[in-house]
């Protein structure tokens, strides 16, 4: 069943009528402080050209051009949540009669692509679960294990074990129930043929078949084991809203069958029936692109995605050559591998979880006139609900207002290509395909690998080549939020890693088309999405390490932010979190700067050397993941500098910056005591110490990150002992959550 909360989280007229009048009020509030800003520090700026100080000409200089970047943030952030509204307001979900015209002719093939990598065997499984049970007449699933295929230790091969099993346990878990839909729907198609057909019969006939598969998703739920939150909306929204629709649809059968309802026509039944027989039927498979010589063996999503798109449509045969095993192109007589061909995909994280009309709708939309180039459609990804930990729910909180700023590019014709449960055309991938070299061996890269953020690089290739990209206004897909902030470093310094790199791609393309040819708007939301990690970042730390004081005391500097803070606030609350947490949410931004600016210098580093970042997965697991050293002292000498700081501008007379320094020193010293932890911080800053004095006695360089690099011998029997994965999740800091 499709949830028909609006983006924001508002259900009436009057509601979106406020929301947009309180939308443009703060745009205007935010322009005219701008204006009113602009003439104040622009007047000082002016005054010290006079005077002929390099030094004030530069500090007023660099001032103002951090204000108007975090201005030109606000401001994107008002426009995408006003086109989010307006969207919204407008969008009318499609009926499920028009969504199952589908099954009226025969479909695109749909396949759904799960790249996985040292997933936890539940995680899995319900990315693999949502995505069978998602309705689609034509589809088939396929996990992509990339996993060592010679593990290096007893839980990496248990680990494998189970990947390599979960597809086989979930079809032998559906197949009694699709071959028992699919033989009905063939004995009504055979008595249709014979003239035995009876209108009245076949209703109670499908509504009983509708009933059994009610009660097989009602029984299923019942005995799904509990782990966490993200177990519960899979039970809710992927196991028993659509036992409730089949329900419903039974009933409605019935009254079909005794007259108080509508008659339902031959083509009717036949779709019905149709319907039924694909409820459950999928084909579910695997595929290890590390266990052939000749394909890519590049350690990120995209190759592993790349390297199964390049085999589709194929026949194969295992050829065991001197370096290892080889997938070659042959005859269907003679193949070991048949991939394929498929006109659509989904690109699936395996810790995501689809509804179930997630298909139908999107491919419902995308074969809409005149949407033949749309190459991308997706629901942004939101958070599981009901999450437990205070960081959890801050980093869940996020996700979900940038789902309504996803929502307010694509009004603003400045979609991005969100990874995590994309549906793609083929062909748009064909034509942006790139043929290389890997250690030897041709290699074809559709989804572009030079960046860790894969699917923003690839949105500009395709609107390079003419075509568009769409986010549907519904919530229809959710995943997994880093549980603690070991793995939330790993993945927000991912996230701004690459933007910079990007960068002047799309600026060729905004200046290379021919201004008429590139709206404003698209340039004004795109260029803002790849450089505000690193922009906004080194601006507000220099805000805060640097007294710009005479500028710091303008009227109008408070009064450009705060429309954006009280929009944000409202946002959170109107997606199910509390208005308070803008403050807890300012604090973690806070905590990540020194993640973010990290991210940047990775990406600055690949620009020098053109040496790839390697991908840093962003673990998920039950236990917490070892945070870096450098994540925890950088703040916590920021917090330091704050307070000392602020005592220091005070004592100069400097009461702007002073206030400016305590205030952003208590949202740290919040951060690092009710999102990290102290305990968790000492724990992790000893063990990054011991480590590093075992390193040096034995002589060996300190490994670059304990979450992702080799870890000496005996470090790592320290972090066994304390309680630490190798690799870096500690069992002992909280209760484990895993089967």
């Amino acid at each position: 069943m499709t949830s028909t909360r609006p983006a924001t989280g508002i259900s009436c007229e009057s509601r979106f009528r406020r929301e947009i009048a309180l939308t443009l009020l703060a745009l205007g509030v935010t322009m005219v402080a701008a204006v009113m800003l602009g003439s104040d520090v622009g007047g000082t700026l002016r005054d010290r050209i006079r005077g002929g100080g390099a030094w004030g000409i530069a500090e007023q200089g660099i001032f103002i051009a951090i204000v108007y970047f975090l201005i030109y943030g606000n401001l994107v952030y008002q426009v995408a949540r006003l086109g989010s509204l307006v969207r919204s307001r407008a969008h009318r979900p499609a009926s499920r009669e028009a969504l199952e015209r589908l099954y009226d002719a025969p479909a695109p093939w749909l396949t759904v692509l799960v790249p996985s990598y040292r997933e936890e065997e539940r995680v899995i499984w319900q990315t693999l679960l949502s995505a069978a049970l998602m309705e689609y007449p034509r589809k088939s699933i396929v996990l992509l294990i990339d996993d060592s295929p010679n593990p290096s230790t007893p839980e990496a091969a248990r680990g494998l074990a189970a990947a390599r099993d979960l597809p086989q346990r979930l079809s032998a878990l559906l197949a009694p129930l699709a071959k028992g839909f699919t033989d009905a729907g063939d004995r009504y198609f055979a008595r249709k043929e014979g003239g035995t057909c009876e209108n009245v019969a076949e209703c109670h006939a499908l509504a009983a078949h509708y009933d059994e598969a009610a009660r097989w998703l009602e029984e299923f739920a019942d005995g799904a084991p509990r782990f966490d939150h993200s177990d519960d909306l899979v039970i809710a929204r992927i196991l028993r809203d659509p036992a409730a629709l089949h329900r419903e649809r039974a009933a409605e059968l019935r009254r079909s069958a005794t007259g108080t309802g509508r008659s339902l026509s031959p083509a009717d039944l036949d779709r019905e029936y149709r319907r039924l027989a694909t409820l459950f039927r999928t084909d579910i498979t695997s595929f290890e692109r590390k266990g052939y010589t000749n394909l890519s063996h590049e350690a990120n999503k995209a190759m592993n995605l790349n390297a199964y798109i390049g085999l589709m449509g194929g026949r194969f045969k295992k050829v065991r050559q001197a370096d290892g095993l080889h997938l070659v192109p042959t005859t269907e007589a003679e193949a070991d591998l048949e991939v394929p061909a498929a006109e659509l995909l989904i690109t699936l994280d395996a810790d995501s979880a689809l509804l179930n009309d997630y298909a139908l709708r999107l491919i419902h939309e995308m074969r809409k006139p005149g949407r033949e180039r749309l190459a991308v459609i997706q629901t942004p990804y939101s958070a599981f609900p009901g999450a437990t930990s205070r960081l959890e729910r801050l980093a869940g909180s996020t996700t979900d207002v940038q789902h309504i700023v996803h929502q307010g590019f694509t009004w603003c014709a400045g979609t991005y290509w969100v990874g995590a449960n994309a549906l793609i055309r083929r062909a748009a991938l064909d034509e942006i395909a790139v043929p290389g070299v890997e250690r030897g061996y041709p290699v074809i890269r559709f989804i572009q690998d030079r960046t860790v953020i894969e699917d923003t690089e690839s949105s500009i290739d395709l609107i390079e080549r003419g075509w568009s990209l769409y986010n549907y206004p519904n919530r229809l897909a959710y995943s997994a939020t880093p549980p603690d902030f070991g793995a939330l470093v790993i993945q927000r310094r991912r996230w701004a890693n690459g933007g910079l790199i990007i960068l002047p791609k799309l600026l060729r393309h905004i200046l290379g088309r021919a201004l008429p040819f590139v709206r404003p708007q698209e340039a004004f939301v795109r260029t803002h999405y790849l450089t505000s990690l690193a922009g906004g970042s080194l601006g507000v730390l220099l805000l805060i390490l640097y007294p710009f004081e005479e500028a710091m005391r303008s009227f109008w500097l408070p009064l450009t932010a705060l429309p954006y803070f009280a929009l944000y606030a409202r946002d959170q609350a109107l997606s199910g979190y509390s208005w308070t947490d803008v403050f807890r949410v300012y604090a973690l931004n806070l905590l990540l700067i020194p993640v973010h600016l990290a991210g940047v210098g990775m990406s600055l580093r690949q620009a020098m050397t053109g040496r790839k970042t390697p991908f840093g997965r962003t673990p998920k697991i039950a236990s917490r993941t070892f945070v870096q050293a450098l994540y925890l002292l950088a703040p916590i000498g920021l917090l330091v500098y704050c307070f000392v700081n602020s005592i220091v501008d005070l004592f100069f007379g400097r009461w702007a910056h002073s206030a400016f320094a305590a205030f952003n020193g208590a949202f740290l010293a919040y951060a690092m005591t009710h999102l990290v932890g102290i305990k968790e911080t000492r724990e992790d800053l000893r063990l990054a110490w011991t480590s590093l004095r075992r390193a040096a006695t034995e002589r060996r360089p300190p490994p670059r990150t304990l979450a992702e690099s080799p870890i000496p011998t005996r470090a790592s029997i320290l972090l066994r002992s304390r309680g630490f994965r190798e690799g870096a999740p500690q069992k002992a800091a909280r209760k484990s959550r895993s089967p």
